[in-house]
């Protein structure tokens, strides 16, 4: 998984980190830059390729942040459009980046908050009715699905009543390719979740390695 530093540093802030990340990520600078800056008086810092769908861009809030909707990676081109439906709100503290041909979909009563430095690989998808907090310097590789929604209700004998349908991703937590979080999950700070593991109910200890469908304690005491 490529790293975060060149996509969000602290010079995106300047005409000249603007178009330097353009050019890393094969993006035309100029009518990025265009849009950048037409969103910067609007008051929200949103850094776009030509093929992004934003609707809902004042409920996105940014606080002197960088929302970068550039991110490429060599294993995924990166020519898919990117599309964020932001009915409800998404709030960006600091620099954070998302990858091309990601989908967002924020409802009417969600609230989608991304901490400082955390960056989300392409083609990852986003079906958020609740809620979703995602901490700092966090690590989601592409193709990863987090979804807080059922759409359809299920009963049976025996049922226990389910929790808080939001999904709470802590602190510098790495998550593998093809990935699929569910509603309810918690994963706490300095996880890691093991490529094409099914995440479906809350963990409370940190610095843990999850793997599996569902979703358990592999190993202890990992870092990364």
């Amino acid at each position: 998984m490529p790293g975060p530093i060149q996509w969000l540093s602290k010079k995106l802030h300047s005409v000249k980190g603007v178009y330097r990340t353009c050019r890393a990520n094969h993006t035309s600078a100029f009518p990025a830059m265009v849009s950048y800056s037409w969103r910067k008086w609007q008051g929200v810092n949103v850094l776009s390729h030509p093929k992004t769908r934003i609707k809902g861009l004042r409920n996105i809030s940014t606080d002197g942040g960088v929302l970068n909707l550039l991110l490429s990676c060599g294993a995924i081109d990166g020519t898919e459009p990117t599309s964020l439906d932001v009915q409800g709100k998404m709030q960006i503290n600091g620099d954070v980046a998302i990858g091309r041909g990601c989908r967002v979909d924020i409802g009417p009563d969600a609230t989608v908050d991304i901490g400082d430095g955390t960056y989300i690989n392409p083609r990852s998808q986003f079906v958020i009715k609740h809620g979703l907090r995602i901490g700092q310097h966090c690590a989601i590789s592409w193709e990863c699905q987090f979804l807080d929604e059922d759409f359809h209700t299920l009963s049976y004998k025996g049922q226990r009543p389910s929790g808080p349908p939001e999904i709470v991703v802590g602190d510098r937590v790495w998550i593998g390719n093809r990935v699929s979080v569910y509603k309810g999950v918690v994963i706490p700070n300095g996880c890691v979740v093991a490529s094409n593991s099914v995440v479906k109910h809350a963990f409370t200890e940190e610095n843990v390695l999850l793997a599996g469908n569902p979703a358990q304690i592999v190993r202890r005491n990992v870092k990364w």
